[in-house]
């Protein structure tokens, strides 16, 4: 799949996930939604992700590795969905613990001398915590200013992604990436009532720093010719973009 290809489809998440975000108010036969448009969103992504993770790292045992990705990721966005009062992530760790100890019940089910052992079990951890950092959109919701927050975050990753796409130098292309998402979080920031244009301007340098990384990390591997793997490098950004904005919501917001 081509790099503008993967990149404009991201934007298109990003947006997916800003307008679940906006939905937060939204009212249903008399019933709230609250965060469950948001939670439904993040945990297909995860979910998908975890489809295509073993294929991009090239994991030994891709359907195992795969189901615990996918238990690991959906199981975090869930628990903080379920989660009442704050911290909204205290329950994560116990989710990711759980996690583990999956990654080597699935090595123990493994036959044919359980080659790459190693390989396997740092793969599948380390995909299941880019998975799980999806919760953090959830958890970004239920802070004061969330929904901004979500908004303004997913805004950045949309528009960053969009300009990542554009056929320019390294320098020059990583340059326009975190320029562009800083301008997105900026003018969120001008438009969204009670969110501060500096606070929307340093959440889009942070995420159109982590745009333009992970764009040179991942542009020239080859395996990226596959759906699979595609697929988890489009999604990627999105899962690992909801624990940076929890993180810089804290503490720009509060």
């Amino acid at each position: 799949m081509q790099l503008s290809t993967r990149a404009v489809s991201t934007a298109v998440l990003a947006a997916v996930v800003a307008v679940a975000g906006y939905f937060s108010d939204l009212t249903v036969a008399g019933v709230e939604l609250g965060d469950l448009p948001l939670t439904v969103v993040v945990g297909l992504l995860a979910i998908g992700f975890a489809f295509g993770w073993p294929v991009l790292v090239n994991l030994p045992s891709r359907p195992g590795s795969a189901a615990v990705v996918a238990l690991g990721g959906a199981g975090a966005v869930v628990i903080v969905h379920l989660t009442a009062g704050e911290p909204p992530l205290r329950d994560l760790p116990v989710v990711f613990a759980f996690s583990i100890l999956l990654a080597f019940v699935n090595e123990l089910l493994r036959g044919g001398g359980r080659e790459r052992l190693v390989e396997s079990v740092s793969g599948t951890v380390a995909g299941t915590l880019v998975a799980a950092a999806a919760a953090g959109w959830v958890a970004t919701q239920r802070t004061p200013g969330g929904e901004e927050l979500v908004i303004a975050g997913a805004l950045a990753l949309a528009v960053g992604s969009a300009v990542a796409a554009l056929p320019l130098k390294p320098w020059l292309g990583a340059g326009a990436t975190v320029g562009s998402a800083l301008a997105a979080g900026a003018l969120a920031g001008l438009v969204l009532p009670g969110f501060d244009p500096l606070a929307g301007a340093l959440l889009g340098v942070a995420v159109g720093l982590l745009v333009a990384a992970l764009h040179q990390l991942f542009d020239r591997l080859p395996v990226l010719e596959r759906f699979r793997a595609s697929l988890a490098a489009i999604i990627l950004p999105v899962t690992v973009t909801g624990i940076l904005v929890y993180v810089a919501g804290r503490v720009l917001v509060g």
